[in-house]
């Protein structure tokens, strides 16, 4: 049995240097995913907050009726309308949509994957950073304003820094779902992580080994991320000491 493991081993991996389309296809996932993350966050804090701020003011505001809540109201409909497309479809056709409707005359799939990536992932974050807001109670925000603040110093210095706390191990989940989702990356031509193994696994009709690999590595860094949220959730109860 071990000799048979042995030979699947060699033939998969170390014949004709198959190894190094495991290595390249995971630093193409990694790639995507980074970028995907940091598009993600930025477009999730802008529309959570446009959402949380509306939601919270929009009685106040609705009795003035002045220039700010037409604004916000746009704004905030806007934001409700991508929500509902984002969250609505799924990530395959958006993707598809991406590379083939919308950059079709793109030769750039990696870009094309990563900007699909962040802003399917930002629908999600904003949801999460939107309901860490509206779980702080609102004798935080009178707080806030009692010490002279304004809406945006009371926000960063006030609120902020409880919503952190707050969406930390929900927000690392959608980081590891972000992760997992890029394995669909190979519909559009990229050789990510799962693609390679999937060559490979065309090239020695051997199924187990490849699988196996692409599988024990995504379980490796899921297991990192999860080990990271631990570890800031831990520093984060020991300041609060």
């Amino acid at each position: 049995m071990m000799e048979q493991f042995s030979a699947d081993f060699r033939l998969n991996f170390i014949e004709n240097d198959r190894w190094m389309m495991i290595a390249k296809g995971l630093i193409a996932t990694l790639e995507i995913t980074a970028v995907a993350l940091m598009i993600g966050v930025a477009i999730g804090v802008v529309v959570g907050t446009i959402r949380s701020t509306f939601d919270k003011n929009k009685e106040d505001m609705r009795r003035n009726k002045n220039a700010k809540y037409y604004i916000l109201s746009l704004f905030n409909l806007i934001c409700r309308v991508y929500l509902t497309v984002i969250r609505g479809t799924p990530m395959v056709v958006q993707l598809l949509i991406c590379y083939l409707v919308i950059f079709a005359s793109s030769t750039n799939s990696l870009g094309v994957a990563m900007l699909a990536f962040g802003i399917n992932s930002g629908a999600y974050v904003a949801e999460i950073i939107r309901g860490g807001i509206m779980s702080i109670d609102n004798g935080q925000f009178e707080a806030g304003r009692s010490l002279g603040f304004n809406y945006v110093q009371t926000m960063r210095y006030v609120v902020v820094p409880q919503v952190i706390k707050n969406v930390l191990p929900t927000l690392f989940n959608e980081f590891i779902v972000l992760l997992k989702e890029t394995s669909v990356a190979g519909y559009i031509g990229i050789e990510d992580l799962t693609k390679m193994g999937d060559l490979i696994r065309s090239r020695t009709f051997s199924a187990f080994m490849p699988l196996m690999a692409v599988a024990g590595i995504y379980l490796v860094m899921v297991m990192g991320l999860s080990a990271l949220d631990d570890r800031l959730e831990r520093r984060l109860r020991r300041n609060e000491r």
